[in-house]
């Protein structure tokens, strides 16, 4: 496992770094990205997540459940929908306690934070299975699920940054909070594989959970802004276009490095 923690810290350091990359696009420009951009950015993300969640977390949840000598359907379908009330119940506890959130920025902040809890627990995971499975095949694996969310973290730090600046605030904060927005991930991760050899028959029932959470934001929080965006009419397919983008390099550097 000493192996896995390290990978893992690797993995959601570099995660974190691409977020603070994307953050630090803020520096850049004078003005919000334009509508477009922000659905090329938004439909990326939706259909990596899409994709990860597919060959990154619930077909390894299967795998490993009847590796285990149990139903290999029945954590990953309750795993999944776990997942997806946890992400909902927070949505809910968080809108609660701001009482009503108009500001679609803050919404977006939300959702992104949210799903970068379940990303990194996710990537920890991934890298915990590898060391306790001690393949090269599901090292490979993880790498490349830890790649795919680092790019697709890219455009979710400008996603926040930059509206955050056009709201006014100076471009250091909105720098840090688009930073800061994805330092759960880490966080979350290193908790993952240091509690992995504890509770590794739990490992499908985790994998699954992330997935159901990704999900359950990608629906929620990602889909709903592609097409249509902060108040437009015009419909736009570029958003569609880049959530199919997203799944098929995804996928391909799943099936293709694994």
């Amino acid at each position: 496992m000493h192996e896995a923690f390290i990978f893992a810290a690797l993995g959601t350091g570099f995660t974190f770094l691409m977020t603070t990359l994307g953050a630090a696009v803020v520096f850049l420009f004078r003005k919000n990205i334009n509508p477009l951009s922000q659905r090329l950015c938004l439909g990326f993300a939706a259909g990596v997540m899409m994709a990860a969640s597919i060959w990154s977390l619930l077909i390894p949840s299967i795998e490993e459940s009847s590796y285990l000598g149990r139903l290999g359907f029945l954590p990953a379908a309750l795993g999944f929908a776990a997942g997806g009330v946890f992400i909902y119940t927070m949505d809910a506890v968080f809108m609660k306690m701001k009482m009503k959130i108009s500001n679609n920025n803050a919404l977006m902040l939300t959702a992104v934070t949210l799903h970068n809890i379940p990303e990194g627990i996710s990537v920890g995971a991934a890298f915990a299975m590898a060391g306790l499975s001690r393949e090269s095949s599901m090292f490979y694996a993880a790498a490349v699920f830890a790649f795919g969310i680092g790019i697709q973290n890219f455009p979710e730090g400008a996603a926040i940054s930059l509206p955050m600046r056009q709201e006014g605030f100076t471009k250091f904060k909105s720098f840090f909070i688009g930073m800061m927005s994805g330092i759960v991930e880490p966080v979350f991760g290193m908790m993952t594989v240091l509690a992995a050899t504890r509770i590794s028959n739990y490992m499908p029932w985790m994998l699954s959970f992330a997935a159901g959470a990704m999900i359950y934001v990608v629906v929620e929080e990602l889909i709903p802004q592609i097409n249509i965006y902060q108040g437009e009419t015009k419909k736009s397919k570029a958003g569609t276009a880049a959530v199919i983008a997203g799944f098929l390099i995804m996928m391909i550097l799943d099936v293709a490095l694994s």
